[in-house]
């Protein structure tokens, strides 16, 4: 059999989500295909985008263009993003992920979302790809190279980024801050990857602490534990090669944090897991291979989510579609970009006020690095 009907014989009975996950709801199985709660896409608007009904786009910068009212010029190769409030605006921050002057950009909007400024927030670090965002307002930035590094940087441009070596060297994808057990979930994009977490000595202050790793069998549900990496900084032997019994993970990818859990991705096998802070525990919350029919989300890559528990998950290549996965465990399509095939979707993130969302395609038309668009997405968003 392959690995599909494998897995729907043996993991289609999995128990239920348990604690925190979803706010409590019960889930007997990882998502399946529905009726997105926005209705289905309509025709490709005039960017090439496809949206539900009541929804819209714009352009707000192209890689090696001047960003619209500014004389900033955008990176090659945006990647992951976040937003920021600031003022009665807010701003919007991107990795470039190009080899050795990759960094992050910004773009600051006014409260009627029209473009203030746009400028550089990191400079000349390698491969520029995830992060996550901080609740003191900073961005983590991290280097998808082997033993790359995290940067802390500040958006609103009025302090240099700061390397934070101690949370360790290894091929870094996304991060995300767990405020109640103050602690950083971090991703690893390597086919025999981990899934790490720090825990800073004072909360708040990334200049020191323990990198831990998880350590679990090789299922796909059950409990969990951590344990300490005994040289973050992986030279001679990689952080994923020190502790025994370290849970793989196959191409690690987005991460998220909200109310006692933290979803991560893997593109390696489609997967979307939910890690159960509360309860020690992980689960599968998406499976390719457990989809009854054609499964709506292909290519894992970015996640992000709203205060009422949907996620939204980009995908790398697939057929470029931004699904959304609701807390009924319904996944179906949110957007999709047409004529771009040789691209990827990347930094979903929503404005503070949840009404605008953004989104990068890497390569845009061109299949090159340089071709890449950022955009912008309006409507009526449930909160």
């Amino acid at each position: 059999m392959d690995r599909r009907t494998v897995l729907r014989a043996t993991v289609a009975g999995a128990a239920a989500f348990s604690g925190s996950l979803w706010a409590g709801a019960a889930l007997a199985a990882p998502a399946q295909p529905g009726t997105s709660p926005y209705g289905p896409l309509g025709a490709a608007d005039a960017r090439g985008i496809q949206l539900p009904a009541g929804f819209t786009s714009r352009v707000i910068a192209r890689s090696r263009q001047a960003v619209p009212g500014t004389s900033y010029t955008w990176h090659d190769a945006p990647d992951g993003g976040a937003c920021f409030a600031a003022g009665t605006g807010w701003i919007y921050v991107s990795n470039s992920e190009i080899a050795t002057t990759g960094g992050v950009s910004a773009v600051r909007f006014a409260a009627d979302g029209s473009i203030v400024s746009a400028y550089r927030i990191l400079s000349n670090t390698n491969r520029n790809c995830a992060g996550g965002a901080t609740p003191w307002g900073t961005w983590l930035s991290g280097e998808e190279v082997s033993r790359g590094y995290v940067y802390e940087t500040w958006p609103q441009g009025d302090r240099a980024g700061v390397r934070r070596a101690a949370m360790g060297r290894f091929t870094h994808e996304a991060a995300a801050c767990d405020p109640d057990r103050r602690v950083v979930y971090l991703t690893e994009d390597e086919t025999s990857g981990c899934f790490y977490r720090f825990r800073p000595t004072t909360w708040g202050d990334l200049s020191a602490g323990t990198l831990e790793v998880l350590v679990a069998g090789t299922g796909t549900s059950g409990p969990v534990s951590w344990a300490r990496v005994p040289d973050p900084d992986g030279s001679p032997t990689y952080t994923r090669d020190q502790v025994s019994g370290a849970k793989r993970f196959s191409g690690g990818e987005g991460c998220w944090y909200a109310d006692g859990t933290c979803w991560f991705t893997t593109k390696g096998d489609n997967r979307v897991w939910a890690y159960d802070a509360v309860n020690q525990r992980i689960d599968l919350a998406y499976d390719d291979s457990l989809v009854s029919g054609t499964a709506p989300l292909t290519g894992v890559d970015n996640i992000t989510g709203t205060p009422g528990g949907d996620l939204y998950v980009a995908e790398d290549g697939g057929n470029m579609e931004i699904n959304i996965i609701t807390p009924a465990g319904v996944v179906a399509p949110f957007l999709r970009i047409t004529g771009q095939s040789s691209s990827e979707i990347c930094g979903p993130a929503f404005s503070p006020d949840g009404s605008r969302f953004y989104f990068s395609s890497q390569r845009g038309t061109t299949g090159s690095s340089s071709g890449g668009i950022t955009y912008e997405v309006r409507g009526p968003f449930r909160s």
